[in-house]
């Protein structure tokens, strides 16, 4: 018992943080400036946009493990929670037309705003799962 439930839940970390890790690589490829090179060099604005858009996918992953019965369905909603992060980056971005240069010039109050709405629709997402 105590060694099926101990693989169980290393299969769902494992599996998280790689649905998380994937999530990163899309969202960074999805974005048309260069994040990582951006937090390399002390940009704050893109850490706060990017860490609230990861932020917010990770509490979706976890409200998906939590509300789930099954694998598959763990990893089909932790899919359909990326397409909704990914989309709420594209609808403010054009709602926004100015973000990704305000990101790029480490204007702090963009990314600020970028990572809040990511909060938002990734507590508003990990809610509807359960």
């Amino acid at each position: 018992m105590l060694l099926q439930q101990l693989s169980a839940y290393l299969i769902h970390l494992l599996a998280g943080l790689g649905v998380v890790a994937v999530f990163v690589a899309v969202y960074l490829h999805v974005t048309p400036f260069r994040e990582l090179y951006l937090i390399r060099n002390g940009g704050v604005a893109a850490a706060l946009s990017l860490g609230g858009a990861t932020f917010g996918f990770a509490l979706t992953v976890a409200s998906s493990i939590l509300h789930n019965d099954t694998f598959a369905m763990f990893l089909f909603w932790a899919a359909c929670s990326a397409a909704v992060q990914v989309i709420a980056y594209a609808v403010v971005a054009r709602l926004l037309p100015h973000l990704n240069a305000a990101l790029e010039n480490n204007n702090v109050a963009m990314g600020g705003l970028m990572g809040v709405v990511s909060l938002v629709v990734g507590i508003i997402n990990a809610a509807a799962l359960s």
